[in-house]
């Protein structure tokens, strides 16, 4: 397999991988993260993502993004900054296409609730879900369970926020028994950074969604053009919109501003990386892993003004009245979904079902949980439609 000559001696490098867990024969045309991004596309999760949402529930329009359409949107950001920076492209998309595959039906809000149904069993985070989904609940391969992925990108998919233990982690809450159980058979280094790929990525994230729920909530009406011009980031970009486009009509200058501020902020991020590099001159990826800082962030300007366009759409828009009554649906789906198979098992698919049988309350707990968290909106609507007979109307 030939690999690329023109990475920076900071990149992660597909022929140097640490490997994966379960020993697999070389692919002789793909690199190992060329498969990993591969096997990510055909899961069964990543399927899924077309019917989870993430703001808005999935009844409620065709042209809003869901998980899928963000995890793309990530992708084409995180490639756009890996290539730019010489990075190894693939392990960028691999972990921006696998970041958001453990996240509940409705967003946040299906989170919040199993959060509180799984507190007295070793409580639910997406980012442990993920890691649970592509190294157990995925089942695609005779030899093993889950997708058998990389060091590097299972490495990424944990740490993409920065170190979990040790002195640089940014909480000190114990860790969910997934992300220990696996480091205890493959060592994802828990205490230092990821790779500049997986902090890349994870910077694509904020770009996208960022601006995706900019662009959603103004042709969602949930607040107009004159609240929008005196949001940081947004105000600009739009004004500036206008003066090019004088003639042009709503949705084209709310798609100029969107396309200029993405471009901002991968600009804000390649030159405050650039800089960072500059000063630190890393020669190897395990030393961009052992610093202690981030090699790639916003400048302090942008995050200055990320934090204000921020607070703007969690008060005008992840707090709009009809997103919290969607919000209010929601949380009735998932709790009384979770009540009912943890209280009556019998109601599991036999495929579930089998999955406990003879086990703690514990084990019942998380199976109902990995049910559940499996879910796309639309399913676990009709589920509740099913088993309580009322309906679920916009």
């Amino acid at each position: 397999m030939a690999f690329p000559a023109t990475l920076a001696p900071y990149a992660a490098r597909a022929e140097a991988t640490r490997g994966r867990l379960y020993k697999e024969a070389e692919s002789a045309f793909r690199t190992p993260f060329q498969r990993d991004r591969d096997r990510v596309i055909h899961a069964v999760a990543f399927r899924r993502l077309k019917h989870k949402t993430q703001v808005f529930i999935s009844h409620e329009g065709d042209h809003y993004r869901t998980r899928l359409t963000h995890s793309l949107e990530v992708a084409q950001i995180a490639r756009t900054l890996a290539r730019a920076l010489k990075l190894d492209e693939d392990l960028a998309e691999s972990l921006a296409l696998a970041h958001d595959l453990g996240h509940p039906p409705f967003g946040h809000t299906g989170e919040d609730v199993l959060v509180q149904c799984m507190e007295k069993y070793d409580g639910f985070d997406h980012n442990a879900q993920t890691l649970r989904l592509l190294t157990k609940l995925e089942r695609r391969h005779a030899e093993f369970d889950g997708l058998n992925l990389t060091w590097e990108t299972l490495e990424g998919v944990v740490k993409h926020n920065g170190p979990l233990t040790g002195p640089l982690a940014k909480k000190k809450d114990p860790l969910p028994a997934a992300i220990v159980e696996y480091a205890e058979a493959h060592d994802l280094w828990l205490d230092s950074f990821p790779s500049l790929e997986a902090q890349v990525a994870a910077l694509a994230d904020d770009i996208a969604y960022n601006n995706h729920d900019v662009d959603d909530g103004l042709r969602a009406g949930l607040f107009d053009f004159g609240e929008a011009r005196d949001v940081p980031l947004v105000g600009p970009a739009l004004r500036a919109a206008e003066e090019r486009f004088p003639d042009a009509p709503r949705v084209i200058l709310i798609a100029e501003a969107v396309s200029d501020l993405i471009g901002a902020m991968v600009q804000d991020v390649l030159s405050e990386t650039r800089r960072r590099l500059e000063a630190d001159k890393p020669a190897h990826a395990d030393e961009i892993r052992r610093a202690d800082h981030a090699f790639s962030a916003f400048s302090p300007e942008m995050d200055r003004d990320l934090s204000g366009l921020r607070s703007f759409l969690h008060e005008n828009m992840y707090r709009h009245y009809k997103v919290n009554r969607a919000r209010s649906r929601a949380k009735r789906i998932i709790k009384s979904l979770f009540d009912l198979f943890f209280h009556e098992p019998e109601t599991l698919p036999p495929e579930w079902r089998s999955r406990y049988e003879g086990a703690s309350e514990a084990r019942l707990a998380r199976v109902v949980c990995d049910y559940i968290a499996g879910m796309t909106d639309r399913y676990a609507a009709r589920e509740y439609r099913r088993l309580f007979g009322d309906e679920f109307e916009g």
